[in-house]
């Protein structure tokens, strides 16, 4: 991201009102957008420089070129250490890397092996992006990272395979509403699973805490800028990394529920018309159709649910930072996406 390139003069966090929720929106869209998995490392690098550029003062004011640059710097780099995140786990990538694993665990009639090979690759894919997009104040070890990993992978298959085998023996429920209830397992595996993730790949910035910072007045801002000086850790708050983890496994509940449920919903509306019955070969490429768009607009969705460049009072922290807040008593943090 913008933040982690060299230069004291901060540059605006968006075109949009971040205090909005639309304005956080058109904001995640824009992180999200897959355009710009395309640019090629001279593009970055063109990019990079020329947000250096305003953040050292020799470009004076923010202009359309400068927008879309800080648009592939912030899509492209990880705001905590500056380098670019492994292009399938970029959120702009998100979309496109989750679309065939979904639609593999949304298969009508999956069977067990089906459905532990395609919990296990979901949960494979969840690690991943978790990680790549976590606080990278407080790393996490590989030996923490794979017992995370057996644990979230464990969950999901233990939901998937429970409610795969409950399902069938409701004998209350109707025949279709018995179909419906098969269809959205995979969303209760997901969804429980997936908020475990996050929690498990990011226990150890709970454990340890994560870097806060004052929130900066105007005149801060401006003092900075001119002496040259970079913002300097206020120390590391397990209650700041307590609220980032949560907000953000909250946020991944929030991406899958439309994703995991719209598409089987009307799929098993669709097969029920003569259409769809008399070719059957269309029902893969219905179903990816159906999981593409809705991911589209849920993820800008879901990402906006919480400002990822947190601002929260500092009397909500640890008693160590209640007399440290800047503006308006308040500190700031990377809440990770």
């Amino acid at each position: 991201m913008s933040a982690s390139l060299p230069g004291s003069r901060d540059l605006p966090a968006s075109q949009y009102d971040l205090s909005t929720y639309w304005g956080r929106v058109r904001h995640s869209a824009d992180l999200a957008d897959p355009r710009t998995l395309f640019v090629s490392s001279s593009g970055l690098e063109h990019a990079k420089a020329m947000v250096s550029s305003y953040k050292t003062g020799g470009l004076k004011s923010m202009t359309p070129d400068i927008w879309k640059a800080k648009k592939i710097v912030d899509s492209t780099l990880h705001p905590d250490t500056g380098e670019p995140v492994f292009l399938p786990f970029r959120m702009s990538c998100f979309v496109i890397s989750n679309l065939v694993v979904t639609a593999g665990m949304l298969q009508p009639g999956l069977q067990t092996t089906g459905t532990l090979l395609w919990q296990i690759a979901n949960q494979s894919l969840n690690v991943a992006i978790n990680n790549a997009n976590a606080n990278k104040s407080t790393p996490l070890s590989a030996s923490a990272m794979a017992k995370s990993y057996f644990l979230a992978v464990s969950a999901s298959c233990s939901v998937a395979l429970g409610l795969n085998a409950v399902v069938p023996r409701l004998k209350r429920v109707s025949p279709g509403t018995r179909t419906i209830l098969s269809r959205l397992v995979p969303f209760a595996a997901v969804a429980t699973a997936g908020a475990l993730n996050v929690f498990l790949m990011r226990g150890e910035e709970i454990r340890q805490g994560i870097d806060v910072y004052p929130v900066l007045s105007d005149a801060d801002k401006e003092r900075i800028e001119k002496e040259g000086t970079e913002v300097a850790s206020l120390g590391k708050s397990k209650k700041a990394a307590t609220l980032a983890v949560g907000e953000t496994a909250i946020s991944r509940v929030l991406n899958a529920t439309p994703i995991m449920v719209l598409p089987p919903l009307i799929l098993v509306r669709l097969q029920k018309t003569q259409w769809l019955k008399h070719r059957p070969r269309m029902v893969i490429p219905i179903n990816l159709g159906l999981i593409l768009t809705t991911s589209i607009f849920a993820l800008p969705l879901a990402l906006a649910a919480f400002p990822q460049r947190q601002a929260v009072s500092a009397q909500s922290l640890e008693k160590e930072f209640w007399e440290k807040g800047g503006k308006d008593g308040k500190v700031e943090f990377n809440r990770g996406i």
